[in-house]
């Protein structure tokens, strides 16, 4: 404990919770901090100003990194025939059907990200209290229920990022590693926040976006100037 606090207060070092940072120097910072023996993921926070209890203030989409999220991740289809052979063929290791739905109901997710074709919800749509607290319950808003299983297996592998206001108004999400150069977290991070407003609810009234903060898996966070962030 007495080496892990140690090392706590190392990183932390130089970090004022208060003080607000250009995102170039943010990043710096993190991936400075980011010194654990696995390769740390980069994670953003965002504060929106909306109460997520109502419906017109709801937050939610997908967006494709420009560098990918640097994580290896196993995509589940729900298909029949030839869109389940599309599916295999574009990298999917999950495909199934009814068989499918069972093993899901039987507790064994071995997947990260889950895909359907319309045809298939009034089966997977048993599955909510199962995938729905996971966050992988398919919706055809962020791409996840559609024809083109091809594209969307193609694009969950190859850096979609699904966001969802929590109930506190935080969004955040892993935007990339740090080994990732700076350069591409920068990208990375002002893809996610363009994509964040974007999707901006009809209900949000005066700030949007109230604070921006970034972080290693085990570092401290850093808060980032907003004008350095979003447009």
């Amino acid at each position: 404990m007495a080496k892990l606090a140690k090392r706590m207060q190392k990183v932390r070092e130089g970090v004022d919770p208060t003080k607000l940072v250009a995102l170039s120097d943010a990043i710096g910072m993190v991936k400075e901090r980011a010194i654990a023996k696995f390769d740390e993921t980069i994670e953003i926070a965002m504060n929106l100003g909306v109460d997520p209890r109502h419906a017109d203030q709801m937050v939610r989409g997908v967006v494709n990194l420009p560098n990918g999220t640097g994580r290896d991740v196993r995509v589940a289809v729900f298909a029949r025939g030839a869109k389940a052979d599309e599916a295999r063929a574009a990298g999917a290791e999950v495909v199934g059907a009814e068989d499918l739905v069972e093993i899901v109901q039987g507790g064994k997710i071995d997947f990260d990200r889950c895909i359907a074709t319309p045809d298939m919800m009034p089966l997977v749509g048993r599955l909510g209290k199962v995938l729905g607290p996971r966050g992988m319950m398919p919706n055809p808003k962020v791409g996840t229920v559609t024809m083109d299983v091809a594209g969307a297996v193609k694009a969950s592998k190859g850096g979609a990022v699904e966001f969802r206001v929590e109930k506190a108004g935080i969004i955040h999400a892993g935007i990339g590693k740090a080994s990732f150069d700076a350069k591409a977290l920068e990208e990375n991070i002002k893809a996610f926040a363009d994509a964040v407003v974007k999707a901006k609810p009809a209900g949000a009234k005066g700030n949007y976006v109230k604070r921006v903060a970034i972080s290693s898996t085990m570092g401290p966070g850093v808060r980032v100037e907003l004008s350095t962030v979003t447009a």
